[in-house]
């Protein structure tokens, strides 16, 4: 397989690979543009999402993919939501192996969790976090960054009122999708993100316990990114700080990757996990992807990206 996007391939066999892809948001509607003005693909993208399929299967030696949420867009009609749902789905299920998958902000604006997560083959239709370890080596963590959230759940649901009364003492603006007079990181506090409730980072700081125990790497996934230094602060997660407390009191967790923001970025914090937010398949014109693969060795994690994918090193300091 050649190494696109200037990566040298390191001449030693990766323990596994998966494939990667983020932020398809799919929909049967003409071509438009994001809040910021970026020209959005929506026909396009399945497109994409075929070709990072095709071009897993062709590779031969892809364990597992990933994706890392908002696989239909906010903008598609909604009764037009259910299909469009089942019909990315269905172009995941051609892929050969299994498919992880992350929900999103436009995932939550089409359908109502309890529709989503049982057409998203979540094992658990109650939450959306899991884990799963493909070697005894490794361990994935998959957090719900909208578990804490204004969109998705019940008005009434404790969640939502939550999400709200976070919103509301923030956010003082009546468009709580505005960041205008936030300063800083408080421009996160905008309603197409959220939180990690308690219940959950109970949940991670257990699994990451349990991970140690194992003498097992981490990766953690989330659709919302958890680093200021990888994404724009309009795009993190409500209470990154108290997740990445979390995983900092442990040396398990070597990345953590996430969408959500569609530029995409690559940082590392002061603990020396690496923060990859991936390039978004949604704003590719025609004739152009954004996918990757991931090689995953012991000592590092090497991103494969193809044509709008940047690829990146990920080297773990211990």
């Amino acid at each position: 397989m050649g190494y696109p996007n200037g990566l040298v391939s390191q001449g030693k066999q990766p323990l596994f690979s998966f494939g990667v892809i983020t932020d398809v948001q799919y929909a049967d509607i003409p071509d438009g543009r994001s809040f910021l003005g970026i020209p959005r693909y929506y026909r396009n993208s399945i497109l994409v999402l075929q070709k990072a399929i095709q071009n897993w299967n062709n590779h031969q030696n892809i364990s597992f993919a990933l994706n890392l949420g908002d696989i239909v867009d906010g903008y598609c009609p909604k009764d037009q939501s259910l299909e469009a749902v089942k019909k990315v789905v269905k172009e995941f299920d051609k892929f050969n192996g299994r498919g992880y998958h992350m929900i999103g902000n436009h995932c939550l604006y089409n359908l109502p969790r309890s529709k989503l997560l049982p057409l998203m083959s979540f094992s658990n239709v109650d939450h959306a976090y899991y884990e799963f370890s493909p070697v005894p080596e490794y361990r994935f963590i998959v957090l719900d960054g909208y578990d804490i959230s204004a969109i998705g759940w019940p008005h009434d649901h404790p969640h939502t009122i939550e999400a709200v009364k976070i919103l509301n003492e923030k956010n003082p603006n009546l468009d709580k999708n505005s960041p205008n007079g936030l300063v800083d990181l408080e421009r996160r506090f905008l309603k197409f993100n959220g939180g990690v409730g308690k219940e959950q980072l109970e949940w991670l700081d257990k699994t990451l316990q349990d991970a140690t125990k194992s003498n097992q790497k981490v990766v953690v996934c989330c659709h919302i990114p958890l680093n200021p230094g990888a994404t724009s602060k309009e795009a993190l997660l409500w209470n990154y700080d108290e997740v990445m407390d979390v995983i900092h009191r442990y040396d398990c967790v070597k990345v953590c990757l996430a969408g959500h923001d569609h530029t995409g970025g690559h940082s590392v914090d002061s603990c020396g996990v690496h923060h990859r937010v991936l390039e978004a398949a949604l704003e590719c014109p025609p004739g152009t992807y954004a996918f990757g693969y991931i090689d995953v060795y012991e000592d590092r994690l090497s991103l494969i990206g193809t044509d709008r994918m940047a690829s990146s090193e990920m080297v773990f300091n211990h």
